[in-house]
């Protein structure tokens, strides 16, 4: 049976070199599927609110849908390490409001950790949840949460006054006792710039090759969804989107011509139990006085 990774687990495989596998899951089947491929740590993220959801941003997803989700994913993979992400606005405000959200997904969606979104700004609110004994992975370069303010969703750190303040954030979210931080859309450079100055793990996406793990998400590396615009970061390795339409197209005529349901798919009563329950109504209606 496989075992749960563990976070000093992942702090031994940055400094043993062994790549950390993360994958973002948003239900029972596909956390299920996720663990049985031997991943590493599986994400609930508010990506959710894109690929399953079907709004436009992460912002409109509520902390109930993220503790729905996640203790929909913890069914689905008991012996995986599970993060999730602490939505819009359920942290940053004040410490207990932080705390609050970050304890409903850990008592109600059984995670095993928190990500939030943001550097320094965020620090004391980090600081507070690992001192009350929840897990904090650390989220910066593209924050969708914060893609109105960030004018679209752009890659980070090309400029020199960009990429300082990431290290600074990336740092500040070390100092204050992160296991570990996402680096999205950050120019290769600079991840691994940050990889090397940072103790803890970095997770890439869109990020390059020397951060420390990479992460995906379930929907892209499936394909699961109708065609959508090439993201450059994603490799898809597998067009299920295709085999499910299609699958779906071909029992709809099926049923439209006939041919199914066929002799294979319908259950037949016992020889002439029909025609005695025929002829007990024509008793019956015989006894009433009813006429055919």
């Amino acid at each position: 049976m496989k075992k749960r990774l563990t976070i000093s687990a992942m702090s031994k495989m940055k400094a043993e070199g062994k790549p950390i596998s993360v994958l973002t899951a948003y239900d029972y089947p596909s956390a299920k599927l996720a663990e049985e491929a031997g991943i590493d740590v599986i994400l609930v993220g508010d990506s959710l609110g894109n690929v399953v959801l079907g709004y436009d941003t992460t912002i409109p997803v509520t902390i109930d849908d993220m503790v729905y989700h996640s203790r929909a994913v913890a069914r689905g993979a008991e012996n995986t390490f599970i993060v999730a992400d602490l939505p819009f606005m359920t942290y940053g405000v004040t410490i207990e409001h932080t705390l609050t959200n970050a304890a409903r997904l850990m008592q109600q969606g059984h995670v095993q950790a928190v990500k939030l979104e943001g550097g320094a700004g965020i620090k004391e609110h980090v600081r507070a949840l690992v001192q009350a004994g929840i897990p904090v992975m650390g989220h910066i370069g593209l924050t969708p949460q914060a893609v109105h303010q960030l004018s679209g969703y752009k890659v980070q750190g090309k400029l020199e006054d960009d990429a300082r303040r990431l290290v600074e954030d990336a740092l500040a979210l070390q100092e204050a006792g992160a296991f570990a931080i996402v680096l999205e859309l950050v120019t290769e450079q600079l991840a691994s710039f940050i990889s090397d100055q940072l103790t803890i793990p970095t997770i890439g996406i869109g990020a390059g090759r020397g951060c420390n793990g990479q992460v995906l998400v379930y929907h892209d590396v499936l394909q699961y969804s109708s065609p959508n615009v090439p993201k450059k970061f994603v490799k898809t390795y597998a067009d299920i989107g295709t085999t499910i339409r299609d699958a779906i197209a071909q029992y709809v005529d099926e049923v439209k011509s006939g041919a199914f349901p066929d002799d294979s798919h319908v259950f037949q009563a016992e020889a002439g139990s029909i025609d005695s329950l025929y002829g007990s109504r024509q008793s019956s209606k015989s006894d009433s006085g009813v006429k055919e």
